[in-house]
């Protein structure tokens, strides 16, 4: 009897991501898998005193979740360097950074965070770093990095300005960084943690390049065991071209269930508010379907050429000239009966046209939704501020809705550090459309329901990684990759539905997190 099952989860709700509707029942659990799931009480056979039991009354039991678009590269700098928050002026600053600069002679860079604001607009800040050396490149960031602070040394080794620090302008810091063990192992296993007490039992991260260093550190932490995150990376060109020598000798390094590369990704426009999305007709008042200049010559040779060599890609599209010109290029990969043979991905899909949907519905292509965005603006920011720049079209502005009843496979996703995975919250902006205030809600015809969104973040996300077929549901004989809270979340209204709380998560079979030990 011993063998059956280590432990017995039982709840009055329990998702399955196969049914569609919860249910009262209860899941098996023997080492990294899952032993068998049933409906109703837990049967005699378990109940002999050696298997534990525990009832989680009405707590959601759920597969683990995926987030499919992640940065941890780019999370990592609001901890990189010194903490400069307690410098309230020119003169602590300056303290500051010359007691480090005294034990940093032979250091490539210094780094800093949390600089103040006031600090970093001001020109005699940048005079003062680069008085303090000429040598060694200094950049200091504000808070979510979206500007800095640094040296002339520092502008001419790494090619950036302090108003132009964005993710995809780092990359030649991050060969520096990436590289220092002492920090990033630290991180990573912070972030995991992070990202575990969410319910993240698997990412697809996002990586400039050849990340630089960084596919190391996590062939160590699997040879060490200390992986608590499913991770596939995806490479995206920003430093140098695409480079199909390096996909191949990954997917060849990287094929466990906990390590797998993933393929590529890449940009294509930009913010729709900022009139950088590339619209099919012109934003209001204008002549102009797009301020970016975008190659899409360029990303079809890239995509194509990915395909060829049985790789992966996602695009991000905006607006729905971009979404438009994205299925162009899709059109063009390999089929197999009519639908893409690789897995091709597009992400955000802020604006589309219905034809077009259509068109994505047709290719299979799945699509990677952040619906935690809504947290970033007021009602009158999401509607009235798009309405005066795409008119009545603001009307299908994130129109999630109409992408799953066509049959798209929708994914979780984030865009991690730009928001952090949190699947309650995900489901009162994704199902409620709420704004940040939480009052009016914005098209509420474009929402999901709760069991759809539950899904975009199941057995979608793990499509879109390529492992539905060990994770994603509660099946027996699939990975005990579970997560379980501490409410129903479809009795819940999602007016409160961000109350609820994760309060554990097991990963192939193992606690990961405990809201007890807190």
């Amino acid at each position: 009897m011993r063998n059956m099952a280590d432990e017995i989860l039982v709840s009055t709700c329990i998702y399955d991501s196969v049914s569609k509707v919860p249910f009262y029942g209860y899941v098996a659990v023997k080492g990294d898998s899952i032993f068998e799931i049933g409906k109703g009480d837990v049967p005699e056979k378990y109940k002999n005193g050696e298997i534990k039991i525990t009832n989680y009354g009405n707590g959601t039991i759920c597969a683990g979740f995926g987030d499919t678009h992640t940065f941890f590269t780019g999370f990592i700098i609001d901890h990189l360097g010194i903490d400069l928050s307690g410098a309230e002026d020119l003169e602590e600053l300056r303290a500051v950074l010359e007691n480090e600069l005294l034990n940093k002679r032979n250091e490539e860079a210094l780094f800093g965070n949390h600089l103040k604001e006031k600090l970093a607009v001001q020109e005699a800040t940048e005079n003062m770093l680069s008085e303090l050396s000429s040598q060694i490149p200094i950049v200091l960031f504000v808070p979510g990095h979206g500007r800095c602070a640094m040296n002339q040394k520092a502008r001419n080794q790494f090619g950036f300005t302090p108003d132009t620090c964005y993710a995809e302008a780092l990359y030649k810091m991050m060969g520096i960084y990436l590289n220092d063990r002492g920090f990033v192992d630290k991180e990573l296993e912070a972030y995991m943690h992070m990202l575990n007490a969410h319910g993240i039992t698997s990412v697809k991260e996002m990586g400039f390049d050849n990340f630089y260093g960084f596919t190391d550190v996590l062939r160590d932490f699997e040879k060490r065991g200390k992986l608590s995150l499913r991770i596939s990376f995806m490479s995206q060109p920003v430093g140098e071209e695409i480079n199909i020598s390096y996909g191949k000798k990954m997917r060849e390094c990287f094929r466990s269930e906990f390590l797998q590369f993933a393929g590529y990704n890449q940009m294509t426009d930009g913010l729709i508010i900022n009139r950088q999305g590339h619209l099919k007709e012109p934003y209001e008042g204008t002549d102009v379907t797009c301020e970016k200049k975008i190659d899409y010559k360029r990303l079809e040779e890239d995509v194509l050429e990915a395909d060829r060599n049985g790789f992966r890609f996602t695009l991000h599209s905006e607006g729905d000239g971009a979404f438009c010109e994205i299925l162009n290029i899709l059109e063009k990969c390999q089929k197999e009966n009519g639908v893409l043979k690789n897995r091709h991905g597009i992400t955000d899909i802020e604006l589309a046209e219905e034809e077009d949907i259509k068109r994505m519905a047709q290719l299979s292509a799945f699509g990677e939704i952040y619906a935690q965005v809504y947290c970033l603006d007021t009602y009158k920011g999401w509607v009235d501020a798009y309405r005066e720049v795409i008119g009545e079209r603001q009307k299908r502005y994130l129109n999630f809705r109409k992408l799953a009843d066509y049959g798209i496979r929708l994914c979780g996703a984030t865009d991690l550090p730009m928001m952090i995975p949190d699947i309650p919250e995900a489901v009162y902006y994704g199902c409620g459309n709420y704004s940040c205030e939480g009052s009016d809600r914005i098209n509420p015809g474009n929402a999901l329901t709760v069991s759809e969104m539950l899904d975009v973040w199941t057995i979608n996300s793990q499509y879109a990684m390529e492992r539905e077929n060990i994770l994603g549901t509660l099946e027996a004989g699939k990975r005990a990759d579970i997560v379980i809270f501490d409410n129903d979340l479809f009795q819940v209204p999602v007016e409160r539905i961000r109350e609820v709380k994760v309060q554990r998560t097991m990963v192939n079979g193992r606690e990961v997190y405990s809201r007890e030990e807190r």
